[in-house]
C-alpha cells in the first residue's frame, strides 16, 4: 500500500459551517448479497461494526461500515490497517460470492461542521434534509460529482473521488461563505 498522503493537505474553510479535509482514512468497498454466509462476520470482523441497514451507517471508534446500495458496504477503518480488514473480510466469505477492493487512494474525505452544517450540503444535493437523522448515510451528489454523505452528532462526513477533491472543496468552501446562510 502506498505512504498515505491526503488529498488536500489538510485544507479548512471557516465560514458559517467549518469545512475540512480529513483523509487519508482506510476505505474497503465489500460486495456481497444480502445474508451471504459469513456477510456479518466479515463486515464484524474488519471494523466491528453490525451489517448497516439500509442507507444506514454504523460506527464502532475509529472504524465504520456503511449501506453504499443492496449489495456493497463501505467498511472505513485505519489507513494502515487495510491489508488486515481485507484479509479478513476475505477468510470470513470465503468460497462465497463476493468483491472486495481497498478504495483508500481512490477517495477524499471532508467534514463539515456547525450548527449549520446542512445548509452547506443542502445547496449542493437533492436530498430531504428534513428526514436525514444522525447514522443516515445518503448516496448521492454534491453538484455535479458522485458522493456519499452521513450525519452524525456533530455534522456530516462526505467521501467523494480524489480527482475531484479540489473541485469539491471548492463547492463546500463556496456554499459555506459567511452571509449565505439558508433564511
Amino acid at each position: 500500500m502506498s505512504n498515505p498522503v491526503s488529498a488536500l493537505n489538510g485544507a479548512r474553510f471557516a465560514g458559517f459551517a467549518q469545512v475540512r479535509e480529513i483523509g487519508p482514512l482506510g476505505m474497503i468497498t465489500l460486495r456481497a448479497k444480502p445474508g451471504t454466509p459469513g456477510l456479518e462476520a466479515a463486515i464484524q470482523a474488519a471494523t466491528g461494526c453490525a451489517v448497516p441497514g439500509l442507507r444506514r451507517i454504523e460506527v464502532n471508534g475509529d472504524k465504520a461500515a456503511g449501506w453504499m446500495s443492496p449489495d456493497e458496504y463501505l467498511l472505513i477503518l485505519p489507513y494502515d490497517q487495510v491489508a488486515a480488514g481485507m484479509s479478513a473480510v476475505s477468510d470470513a466469505l470465503k468460497g462465497e460470492h463476493h468483491m472486495v477492493a481497498n478504495v483508500s487512494d481512490a477517495r477524499a474525505v471532508f467534514r463539515i461542521e456547525g450548527a449549520k452544517a446542512d445548509q452547506v450540503l443542502r445547496k449542493l444535493s437533492p436530498v430531504d434534509f428534513d428526514g436525514v437523522q444522525v447514522g443516515d448515510l445518503r448516496r448521492s451528489r454534491a453538484a455535479q460529482v458522485a458522493a456519499a454523505f452521513w450525519k452524525d452528532e456533530g455534522g456530516f462526513t462526505l467521501v467523494c473521488f480524489r480527482s475531484v477533491a479540489a473541485y469539491v472543496m471548492g463547492l463546500l468552501t463556496h456554499s459555506a461563505q459567511p452571509g449565505s446562510e439558508l433564511a
